[in-house]
């Protein structure tokens, strides 16, 4: 059998030490996002998954978004620095992709396809993973590192205002991007017994 996706699934790993030693051009790492989301499948190819690709100082407002929001949130100071800390390693990435759902066309779909309704929201969030895969993928397959956050919905609304976002785009994810400045660590995986089933 063929390995290759397998293979790049298993490069694909949680990078937290990201940097901006990145040799590929913003406009290449931008069309490589799109492409990958754009030929990720979606149910009754509604394509309700929306992205927001951040360089620079946007993807800098974005995470200074989070600081200042999650400052509300925790207010022991000594437990904030850490919070800091880790957000400001978000921040020493390269770029940002964040993840959107497209409501607006899941109530479509819901309306138009009365016998499926109960299921469009939660194949909006199957897509979503679909897509966030294959960015995630694409991305390790050309030598940069990423991890996927959720401070979601806590930021929302000033992510909103600050990129002037339409409302009916409902946030889901934060993928922070760049340079693979310290490798992952050993993945354990659970038993197989344990997880599989075959029938033949």
């Amino acid at each position: 059998m063929k390995t290759q996706l397998i293979d790049l699934a298993t490069q694909r790993r949680s990078i937290y030490a990201l940097g901006r030693n990145v040799s590929a051009s913003q406009e290449d790492i931008t069309q490589l996002i799109e492409d990958a989301i754009k030929q990720n499948p979606t149910p009754f190819n509604n394509q309700t998954t929306r992205a927001v690709i951040l360089f620079g100082a946007s993807h800098e407002k974005l995470w200074d978004i989070v600081i200042d929001r999650l400052k509300q949130e925790v207010p022991d100071e000594a437990a904030f620095a850490k919070t800091t800390a880790k957000i400001n390693a978000f921040k020493a990435a390269f770029g940002t992709v964040l993840y959107f759902t497209e409501t607006k066309t899941v109530k479509a779909f819901e309306d138009n396809f009365p016998l499926y309704a109960d299921n469009f929201q939660d194949w909006s969030e199957q897509a979503q993973g679909g897509a966030q895969f294959a960015v995630w993928t694409a991305l390790a397959e050309n030598g940069l590192g990423a991890n996927l956050q959720h401070y979601n919905p806590l930021i929302d609304d000033q992510v909103r205002a600050a990129f002037n976002l339409p409302a009916s785009w409902k946030l889901r994810a934060q993928m922070d991007f760049g340079s693979i400045e310290s490798p992952a660590g050993d993945k354990d995986f659970m038993a197989d017994s344990d997880r599989f089933l075959v029938f033949k």
